[in-house]
């Protein structure tokens, strides 16, 4: 009798191990590089001004990063998918008024609830805008660059319309409002650890996640992507759908952190942002880095900004730093790919002799 064996799937071969291993150890290592950067950064400056150290600007640092590291969030995932948003500033802005303006509308309804719409609003908010940008760049096929770069005036534009002269006072604010961002123990805000516990849940899917890899894949090589059966159009819709949720989510704790909102709320805060994703490791042509890495970049970016304040410099210089950091952060990039394209080119003709 004639016998059929069964065919066993093939394992990964171990050429193919090796080169994911050898990548995998790469970017680690920058991510390493970030958290080495940002220790000597505080030794040195605690060294130059012991202030710096203090609970009072620790807290100032962490509050202002909690916002920035979420938006990294969001901005990672779309830059990864080799797109960029440009107007996440526009939308934390007119997410802030609204969410912010809301409070004067509904009297008599508990605080607790009322932060609660708040939230829900300015998710809702930064929902819309993200479909928007979503749909015109997958199905109108119109470059992410140019969409988002046209959305951030029209959103402002329609911010100021909105606005007007006017502004929300925090008077007009809870107090349970402005405890989202205010509370803390020992100095680490609670608003700082609520958005590490979201990064890294957003890091675990990105990981983990069949969709998650899917915008890694789509980034490193869209035609093949797409020749594989990946859905790129829906991953990179996604993408938009919550980088703009987030900018929303981001814009509530906005109001909550100052108070005060007119028409300026925001105001190229999208720069500072994608200087932090591309500073943590985030390769600004998409394919490659981590939603953490962005995280890092975010802290480090206001560390650094913190530290030129404590050490008495003009704030003037933080977008011409900023900017500098991005052109190293580039750079930085750029040798590592090409290393890493040099060293497995050059394991595989050892392999393959």
């Amino acid at each position: 009798m004639a016998t059929v064996d069964h065919v066993q799937p093939r394992p990964p071969s171990a050429r193919r191990i090796r080169s994911d291993k050898l990548i995998d150890v790469a970017y680690r290592l920058r991510a390493f590089g970030i958290v080495a950067a940002l220790a000597l950064l505080i030794v040195v400056t605690s060294v130059v001004q012991p202030r710096f150290l203090s609970g009072q600007e620790v807290n100032f640092v962490l509050g202002n990063t909690s916002i920035m590291a979420l938006l990294t969030l969001g901005e990672a995932m779309v830059i990864i998918s080799r797109n960029v948003d440009l107007s996440i500033g526009s939308v934390l802005g007119l997410s802030a008024y609204v969410s912010g303006s809301m409070f004067g509308r509904l009297h008599g309804v508990p605080a607790g609830v009322a932060i609660v719409i708040a939230f829900l609003v300015g998710i809702g908010v930064g929902a819309a805008c993200g479909i928007v940008n979503g749909a015109l760049t997958t199905i109108g096929r119109v470059p992410s660059l140019v969409v988002t770069l046209a959305t951030l005036y029209i959103i402002r534009g329609i911010d100021i319309l909105v606005i007007g002269g006017g502004q929300v006072v925090a008077s007009s604010l809870p107090n349970a409002f402005f405890q989202v961002s205010l509370k803390n123990f020992h100095n680490v805000p609670y608003l700082m650890c609520a958005v590490a516990v979201v990064i890294g849940i957003g890091a675990y899917y990105m990981r983990s996640y069949r969709s998650g890899r899917d915008l890694y894949a789509i980034g490193s090589n869209p035609d093949a992507a797409r020749l594989v059966g990946i859905p790129s159009g829906r991953r990179v819709f996604t993408a938009f759908v919550l980088s703009g949720s987030i900018a929303g989510a981001a814009g509530v704790l906005w109001a909550s952190k100052y108070g005060t909102l007119d028409s300026t709320a925001g105001s190229g805060y999208e720069l500072q942002v994608i200087a932090a994703v591309v500073i943590g490791g985030v390769a600004i042509f998409g394919g490659s880095g981590s939603v953490i890495g962005a995280a890092l970049g975010a802290l480090l970016l206001n560390t650094i900004l913190a530290a030129l304040y404590v050490g008495g410099v003009s704030p003037f210089w933080t977008q011409a730093i900023a900017g500098a950091m991005i052109l190293v952060a580039i750079t930085i990039d750029r040798l590592i790919s090409l290393q890493l394209t040099a060293a497995l080119r050059r394991r595989r003709s050892r392999e393959a002799a």
